[in-house]
This record gives structure tokens, C-alpha cells and sequence, in this order.
């Protein structure tokens, strides 16, 4: 488990990553995840403030590569309240010993976040996975709600390598169109591109991992997005069933 990684773009640090991941579990139909954050940070953006969220995911795979998933996270100051939901389906291919492919489509729901209903979308993504080590994504993701749904282009590099038995670093940089864009007197403007990253450390025991990542981003673009930018350290500890 954030790119989809930490996954590419550090959709909700230990949610999104472990969806695709999961499709490597080939012997489970079905498995799961919970996992309590500092914040949910998406693609170098806080999708929430910095407050205790707590999440919650399940997929299910099949031997032929499909995988479907669906997570859901909430603030447990206001348990009541969905702050993000993510469905996805995916397929996979091995293309050799050491090399695999995934193409995913994917779902983001905002229903009670105001702070990020606007980030409401639909993303097409395909990604290269080199041993579980390196993974390399494209994708393109179009908004569902308001009236600019021009197409907006990212790019992630993910690195995942193994230090001891349980410990383990990540690393990871990307570069996206904003998903919000200048609206001009001849209609929506081109959307701007920004750059981000992390840097963390993992401890993994048994269906257990704890995971401190160092969340970057260009300081153009922190200063742009203010209430938006990211906490500097983002906390995620996770359990998987």
C-alpha cells in the first residue's frame, strides 16, 4: 500500500496501493484492509485536513487477473460522514519473469467533503510493475462534476525496495494537471502542471505495517494550492485480513 506506493499518487496512503497489490494474491478471492491515518494526501493534495481518518477496503481477485476493489474512508471526528470512496477494476498481466502490466479503471467519490468535491472524477490508468520493486504509471482522469471535463494527464515512479526482514523504504515522484483549471471568457483555461513526492520509511510484521512517509511538493504549487497543501509527515498504520 498512497499511485497509484505507496501507490500512485498517495491516493490515501495505505488504501489505494494495496488494491492494486492485491492483485498479485492470486491464491485469495478475497481479502481486505483497515488502516487508521494522519491524513489522506491524493497525488501531493490533502484531500483531508491533518486528523485521524480511519479506513476501510475490500477486493476481490480471480486466477485470470481481474480485480475488483472498493474502500471508503471517514474522519473519526465525524464517523458518520463518508469522506472518500474509491472503486476500481483492474486486470493484470504477466509479460515476464520479472516484469508485470495493470490497467485499472477507477472511481472517486467525495459525498460529504466539501474541501474536495470537486475532485470528484473517473481515471484510466496503465502501469509497469518490475518485480514488485519499481512501478511506473500513466493515467487520465476527467471530472464528473461541474461543467470543465477536459481530460488531465499524471505520471508516477514508485520505488519499493526491502532494507531487513521487516523494514522496508519507499519512494516516489510524479507529475499531474491540476484538476483545477482558470476559467477564461472563451470557456475553461489549460490546466496548470505540478510536481510532488515522498519519501518513507515501512516496518511490516505478519498483516500488520506501520508506514511514515515525507510528503513533497513543488513550492509553486504549495503556495497556489494553500489550504489544499499537504502535511509535511503523513502516519499510517494498517491491518490486512
Amino acid at each position: 500500500m498512497g499511485g497509484a506506493t505507496v501507490g500512485f499518487g498517495l491516493v490515501s496512503m495505505a488504501i489505494a496501493t494495496w488494491l492494486p497489490m492485491s492483485l498479485h494474491a492470486q491464491s485469495t478471492n478475497i481479502s481486505g484492509v483497515v488502516a487508521l491515518s494522519s491524513q489522506l494526501v491524493d497525488r501531493g493534495l490533502a484531500v483531508t485536513p491533518v486528523t485521524p481518518i480511519f479506513q476501510a477496503a475490500a477486493s476481490w481477485t480471480s486466477p485470470s487477473g481481474w480485480s475488483l476493489g472498493l474502500s471508503g474512508g471517514t474522519e473519526l471526528r465525524s464517523p458518520g460522514n463518508v469522506t472518500e470512496a474509491l472503486a476500481q477494476a483492474s486486470h493484470y498481466w504477466s509479460l515476464s519473469s520479472d516484469w508485470q502490466m495493470q490497467a485499472s479503471l477507477l472511481y472517486y467519490d467525495y459525498p460529504s467533503n466539501a474541501r474536495s468535491g470537486a475532485f470528484d472524477r473517473a481515471e484510466t490508468g496503465v502501469s509497469w510493475i518490475y518485480r514488485d520493486v519499481l512501478t511506473f504509471g500513466l493515467s487520465a482522469t476527467s471530472l464528473t462534476g461541474g461543467n470543465d471535463h477536459q481530460p488531465r494527464g499524471a505520471a508516477d515512479l514508485n520505488v519499493h525496495w526491502p532494507l531487513t526482514k521487516h523494514f522496508s523504504v519507499s519512494a516516489g515522484l510524479g507529475v499531474a494537471q491540476s484538476l483545477l483549471s482558470p476559467y477564461t471568457p472563451n470557456g475553461y483555461g489549460r490546466a496548470s502542471v505540478y510536481r510532488y513526492g515522498h519519501a518513507g520509511l515501512m516496518w511490516g510484521y505478519g498483516p500488520w505495517r506501520i508506514e511514515l512517509d515525507r510528503i513533497m511538493i513543488d513550492p509553486g504549487s504549495r503556495r497556489e494550492w494553500g489550504n489544499l497543501a499537504p502535511s509535511p509527515w503523513v502516519a499510517t498504520i494498517s491491518r490486512s485480513f
